[in-house]
């Protein structure tokens, strides 16, 4: 839908630009679209920028079924206090199954990919064969990956839907005073089994 000289003119345009005016830019270009969360740190910023311009957005949570308690109370806070439109998407196996037949492989076991597609890999095609979306927000920052350092706001997914990151320029810092200007709760004790390091791509972006 879009090519590659569109989103490097896109990326220029709005290189500056604020998230609510990023985020109203990428629904003009179309609005069939998902914001994608995991409720990690700092997830409540790009949930509610959204929610802002297009109230009930599809907010697809991919689950992987090993997320704290903390996670999941903060989840259920976030989404009742912006009154999201939430789709929920789970393995197929649950994680007490998983933990018998395989557990939790480390990043060099053989089996570590096999547990990427189930736990995080299969739930997230199945969304976005589910709702088909050409827009797709997401919390990318510049500085998490080497590879999110190449993007930039506006990028093409694998296939070919417009990947948009309104905060992509955003440290920590101002984040910090984005959650705290609009009364938005953080959370900290965020487990995500696919990843041994903070800077590993986990297979969903890269």
């Amino acid at each position: 839908m879009f090519t590659e000289n569109q989103i490097e003119i896109l990326n220029k345009e709005f290189e500056t630009a604020t998230p609510a005016e990023i985020i109203q830019k990428a629904f003009e270009l179309n609005n069939k679209a998902v914001v994608t969360t995991n409720f990690r740190p700092y997830e409540a910023a790009i949930l509610h920028a959204v929610s802002q311009v297009e109230a009930k957005t599809p907010v697809v949570w991919c689950d992987t079924g090993y997320n704290t308690p903390n996670t999941y109370r903060h989840a259920e806070q976030v989404v009742k206090d912006l009154d999201l439109n939430v789709f929920l998407y789970v393995p197929k196996q649950t994680s007490a199954h998983r933990d018998v037949v395989m557990g939790i492989p480390s990043i060099d076991d053989p089996k570590h990919a096999e547990f990427t597609e189930q736990v995080k890999l299969e739930p997230f095609k199945r969304a976005m064969d589910e709702h088909k979306p050409n827009v797709w927000f997401t919390n990318l920052r510049q500085g998490q990956t080497t590879f999110r350092n190449s993007i930039g706001i506006f990028s093409l997914s694998k296939d070919g839907v417009l990947k948009v990151s309104p905060f992509y320029y955003w440290s920590d810092e101002k984040l910090d005073t984005y959650l705290e200007e609009n009364n938005l709760p953080n959370e900290f004790k965020y487990f995500d089994p696919t990843k041994a390091l903070e800077n590993r791509e986990c297979g969903l972006h890269a």
